[in-house]
C-alpha cells in the first residue's frame, strides 16, 4: 500500500544534518516531514569521533597528500586507502580530487572550510540547549598527538596556517602534554592542543535526543526516498510505498544523496568514504579529551562508559562488506597507546558523504529552489550540522544566508 502524504517541507535523511535542519525549520514555524527508512540519528551520525571540530579547516586533498597519493591509496596500512575493486568507478572522483589537491585549490578550499566552521561551537551550544542536551557537550578541547620529534616539528607550519584561518591552537612539548593528559603514554614528539574544540560525551545519546525533539513535532516517515519529480506546485518524492508531495524538499541523505540529486537535475561528484570504529567498555576511559594519532589518522575518544577508536578513510562505495583489515588497524593503533587493551567489545562501519574538494553541497538546486541540497560534509558533518541548518533555513525563508555560500553551491561543478 502506498502512503500519500502532503507537507510544506520534506527533509530526506535522518542523520545529524537532516535532523538539525528539520529542527531549525520547525523553530521557524515550518511544517516538516522527515523521511528516512531507518532510525533517525544512527549511521555516520552515531559512529563518529564526536568532535565539534572548529580546527578541521584543512581539506582531505592537499599538495602533500597529492604527492604521496599513489602510496597512500595502495598501501593497505595507510590512513587513506582504497578498495581496488572500486578503483574504476572511483576514477572520475579521484581525478577531481587530484585537481583539488593542487596548491591553489587546496588553499581556497581551506579558506572556505574555515568560513563555514566559524562559530560552529556556539551554534552547537544553542542547539543543545534547545533540545535539552547541554550536558552532553564537553568543552575540554582536542589533541593531535605526534609520536616523533620530526612529526612534531613538521606540524609547526600546519598549525601556523590554521592560526591564519582563525584557529586557536597551542603546541605542547612532551612534558606539557603529560601534564595536560596524564592518561596518555609518553611520546617523543608532543601535541597540538585545540582548546576551543568541544566533544560529545555520547554521540548516540545526542542523536537520540535530537531525533526525539524533532519527531515530537514532525512526522517521521520510515520509508525510502528514491526519486524526485518536479511539479508546477512543488516536488513529489517517490519510493517503495511512498508518494509525498511537498512544496520544498531538502536532500540531506548523506552518502545516499547522489541519485536523489541527479533525479532533481543535479549531477554532483559525491562518493563514499567508509569510516570505522571499535570500542572497549570501561568505567573510566583513560583520557579526558579526544586525541588523534596523526601518523595513523584515527582518534581515541573518551565516551560515556567506553573508549572509542574511530577514523581512517577507505574509499570503497556503499555495497562492499566491512574490511577486517581496517578494523584490525584501529585495534592495533589503539594498542600503541594502551598495550593492555583486550579484544574490542564492538566494532562498526559507516558511510561518510565525500566531495572531491572536501566542501559540502548546500543550497538550491540549479533547477529551482524547490529542491535544496544539504549533503557531502565528509569528516565534519556533525560539526557543520547547525551551520547547514541555518543556511537551509535562510534559503527557505528567502533571506540572504548569514555566511558566504558560493564555495558550497551546487553550481560550482
Amino acid at each position: 500500500m502506498t502512503r500519500h502524504i502532503t507537507t510544506d517541507i520534506a527533509v530526506i535523511g535522518g542523520g545529524v544534518v537532516g535532523l538539525a535542519t528539520a529542527e531549525r525549520l520547525l523553530e521557524d514555524g515550518r511544517e516538516v516531514v522527515l523521511v528516512d527508512p531507518g532510525q533517525p540519528g544512527m549511521g555516520a551520525s552515531y559512529g563518529n569521533a564526536g568532535t565539534i571540530a572548529d580546527y578541521a579547516v584543512l581539506p582531505v586533498g592537499t599538495p602533500d597528500v597529492l604527492k604521496h597519493l599513489p602510496a597512500l591509496l595502495f598501501d593497505r596500512n595507510s590512513p587513506l586507502a582504497i578498495r581496488r575493486a572500486a578503483l574504476p568507478a572511483l576514477m572520475p572522483w579521484l581525478t577531481r580530487f587530484a585537481v583539488q589537491s593542487l596548491p591553489g585549490p587546496a588553499r581556497r578550499n581551506a579558506v572556505a572550510i574555515a568560513g563555514l566552521l566559524s562559530g560552529a561551537g556556539d551554534l552547537w551550544r544553542d542547539l543543545a540547549a534547545r533540545i535539552g542536551a547541554a550536558d552532553l557537550l564537553v568543552p575540554r578541547g582536542c589533541l593531535y598527538v605526534y609520536d616523533t620529534a620530526k612529526g612534531y616539528r613538521a606540524a609547526a607550519a600546519d598549525m601556523a596556517f590554521r592560526r591564519s584561518l582563525g584557529v586557536t591552537v597551542e603546541l605542547l612539548e612532551p612534558h606539557e602534554l603529560r601534564q595536560l593528559e596524564p592518561g596518555l603514554p609518553e611520546v617523543q614528539g608532543g601535541a597540538a592542543f585545540f582548546p576551543q574544540a568541544i566533544f560529545l560525551s555520547d554521540p548516540g545519546a545526542m542523536m537520540r535526543r535530537l531525533a526525539a525533539h524533532v519527531t515530537a513535532r514532525a512526522e517521521h516517515v520510515a520509508l525510502r526516498a528514491e526519486r524526485l519529480e518536479r511539479m508546477v506546485d512543488g516536488v513529489v518524492v517517490h519510493g517503495p510505498g511512498l508518494h509525498l508531495h511537498a512544496r520544498r524538499v531538502v536532500i540531506a541523505a548523506g552518502a545516499h544523496s547522489r541519485a536523489l540529486a541527479a533525479s532533481a537535475g543535479d549531477r554532483l561528484p559525491l562518493d563514499t568514504e567508509r569510516g570505522y570504529h571499535v570500542e572497549w567498555d570501561m568505567q573510566t576511559p583513560r583520557l579526558t579529551r579526544p586525541a588523534c594519532h596523526t601518523a595513523r589518522g584515527f582518534y581515541l575518544c573518551p565516551m560515556t562508559g567506553r573508549l572509542r577508536a574511530a577514523g581512517t578513510v577507505e574509499l570503497g562505495g556503499l555495497t562492499a562488506p566491512p574490511s577486517p583489515h581496517r578494523i584490525a588497524r584501529l585495534v592495533e593503533g589503539a594498542r600503541l597507546f594502551y598495550p593492555d587493551l583486550g579484544e574490542p567489545d564492538r566494532e562498526w562501519m559507516g558511510f561518510r558523504p565525500s566531495m572531491p574538494d572536501s566542501l559540502p553541497v548546500i543550497g538550491p538546486s540549479r533547477g529551482g529552489a524547490e529542491v535544496i541540497h544539504a549533503f557531502g560534509h565528509g569528516h565534519i558533518g556533525v560539526t557543520l550540522a547547525p551551520v547547514t541548518a541555518g543556511i537551509v533555513a535562510d534559503v527557505v525563508a528567502g533571506r540572504v544566508p548569514a555566511r558566504e555560500t558560493a564555495a558550497v553551491s551546487p553550481g560550482r561543478f
